[in-house]
């Protein structure tokens, strides 16, 4: 009886280790991350660096950075007074892409007006953040990285892969 107690004694000690975690089976995939990391660390950089050259150039326009990195800079602004919008806003704007030599990609006319309830539909990343930050009767430009437009796929016709754009975002609708 003593054996028993003892055996079960000692199984219940040595069963109460921690397991120890294994090394990963698959080396490769981990260089892959570690790889794509770095890949897009390099992008990201390379983008920022196009993105400050092409606020440089426009003279006109004094070009601020946003906490998620993009630049913006008003064309028009509204009073201090008036609201930004809170979710469920319906919001109605207009816009233009270009690239950023300012090279029109599409133009007002061709994307139409567009009516919108903020952060209540899907949009591009990039217009969610900027109409975010737009009160009614403002016109922005905003510099975008590709990450918040059309990234790695681009859109199939005019804007290429990674590649960063220009819009120029009016809210024409009225408090």
């Amino acid at each position: 009886m003593k054996r028993i107690g003892l055996l079960l004694f000692l199984s219940f000690l040595f069963s109460c280790n921690q397991p120890e975690p294994r090394a990963p089976l698959n080396k490769k995939q981990n260089s892959f991350l570690i790889n794509s990391a770095a890949r897009n660390k390099r992008l990201l950089e390379r983008e920022e660096q196009l993105l400050l050259n092409s606020a440089d150039k426009d003279s006109l326009l004094r070009f601020e950075k946003s906490t998620s990195g993009f630049l913006y800079a008003y064309k028009v602004k509204a009073l201090q007074t008036l609201p930004l919008p809170k979710k469920g806003t319906p919001i109605l704007f207009s816009y233009q892409i270009e690239d950023l030599e300012q090279n029109m990609i599409y133009d007002k006319q061709t994307l139409g007006v567009v009516e919108y309830s903020l952060d209540q539909e899907e949009i591009l990343p990039a217009l969610r953040l900027g109409l975010r930050m737009m009160k009614a009767g403002e016109v922005v430009v905003f510099l975008f990285p590709s990450y918040l437009c059309y990234s790695y796929q681009g859109d199939g016709d005019k804007i290429g892969v990674n590649q960063p754009l220009r819009f120029t975002i009016e809210r024409i609708d009225r408090p």
